[in-house]
């Protein structure tokens, strides 16, 4: 089923004229969606029209030259047992080079059925049972899944938050670093929820503490693509080095060009012995084989796709700034930061004074607006929401009117 504001966008914003289809609206219910499931699951009744704004995964179709060109793959594709081949490492090489200035070698590459598939063996090959794992909360919540079901120790370093802007506290991050009992840190560039996109200067004060304390650091980099206009996102490897050489790198296609279900992610690692070992252990875990499509997928976004993904930051810009508008100009108590990186926007409802079990209520019962709660990031994110901006314009204004006719009756 089709819901269509406008065939076609077509407007010049930043110089982009936009020639992709990021209007339409293609209705997932029914169809297996977690995320839209999981908005059936929080409220059976409601209402036909809503959109829920909450996992991250897209509102908006593929860019066309995947699906036409995994189409005519499938005209001659024997859709057999499949390993990374020459064609899909050259993408993923030249994507790299070409989007981050990271010069990557095949033999670095391995391949997962996902990313966080990749934070669950790297906890497994370089930590035991026991060991503590250092996370940045509030931050993505299967990192601490990763740690807490395999029975190993999470070291949470909060972030310092001052003005709804978050930086990391190298202080403590040194002093529990020194414990040695903490092995590993798993590092989230850009930061999910926050959206921050750390700057060299920050990456470089990580990478010498990581050094001098002898961690080994998982760069969980699956958002490096998506970055608002101003900011610049630095891929960890670039600082060479020793911090290389104890570094597990982890990226994908799937948030960049809404390709998650094809669950096809590539880990890069340098140093062979790291590399050796990790790799035992996804066969360990019958975690190194990945769907034939989802390599294919991979491939033509990285050689074919690269426009659309500029027309799509387009959107997402104007998307974080419609939001930032309207809570500014109806609910200004509700705090809202433009991000510089992911298409996650981290809203700050603590004004409201009432609990997180009542703000969930609130949101999912009197609001009908489906957000991603803060508190399942950690309780530094107690008061917050996560919300997707990766969804058409229209339907973002049209899921913040709903909520604001619901804040209304409780706003002061």
């Amino acid at each position: 089923m089709f819901f269509t504001a406008a065939k076609y966008l077509l407007f010049k914003k930043g110089g982009i004229k936009m020639s992709y289809d990021f209007t339409t609206l293609v209705s997932r219910k029914n169809t297996g969606s977690s995320k839209w499931e999981q908005m059936y699951s929080w409220n059976p009744e409601v209402t036909e029209d809503v959109v829920p704004l909450s996992v991250a995964d897209m509102e908006f179709k593929p860019a066309p030259e995947i699906v036409e060109g995994l189409k005519k793959y499938l005209d001659t594709a024997v859709l057999g047992y499949t390993k990374a081949y020459p064609a899909f490492l050259d993408s993923v090489i030249s994507w790299m080079e070409r989007r981050h200035k990271y010069q990557v070698e095949k033999e670095w590459i391995l391949n997962t059925p996902g990313v966080v598939n990749a934070f669950y063996a790297a906890v497994n090959a370089f930590t035991e049972p026991g060991e503590g794992v250092i996370i940045f909360k509030p931050v993505y919540y299967p990192f601490s899944m990763a740690i807490e079901k395999n029975k190993r120790n999470i070291i949470n370093c909060p972030l310092i938050e001052k003005d709804g802007y978050y930086t990391i506290d190298y202080e403590k991050f040194d002093e529990i670093s020194k414990d040695p009992k903490n092995k590993l840190l798993i590092f989230c560039s850009p930061h999910n929820p926050v959206g921050r996109v750390w700057k060299k200067e920050e990456l470089e004060k990580v990478a010498e503490i990581a050094v001098k304390n002898n961690l080994i650091v998982v760069s969980d980099e699956i958002w490096a693509d998506l970055i608002m206009p101003g900011y610049e996102h630095y891929m960890m490897g670039r600082l060479g080095g020793e911090i290389e050489e104890r570094l597990i790198t982890c990226t994908a296609p799937s948030k960049t060009f809404n390709l998650a279900g094809l669950a096809t992610s590539s880990i890069i690692i340098k140093n062979k012995e790291l590399r050796e070992k990790y790799s035992e252990m996804l066969q360990v875990m019958r975690s190194a084989s990945v769907n034939i499509l989802g390599f294919k997928a991979c491939e033509i976004a990285y050689n074919q796709a690269e426009k659309w993904l500029e027309e799509l930051l387009v959107v997402l810009d104007t998307n974080q700034k419609a939001v930032k508008e309207f809570f500014e100009k109806k609910f200004p108590k509700i705090k809202v930061k433009l991000i510089e990186g992911t298409y996650l926007q981290w809203l700050d409802f603590r004004a409201l004074g009432i609990s997180d079990e009542e703000l969930e209520r609130f949101m999912h019962m009197d609001a009908q607006f489906f957000t991603d709660e803060g508190y399942i990031f950690g309780e530094e994110g107690s008061g917050y929401e996560r919300i997707n901006l990766a969804a058409p314009t229209w339907v973002i204004e049209r899921e913040l009117e709903r909520l604001g006719k619901a804040l209304e009756k409780i706003y002061k």
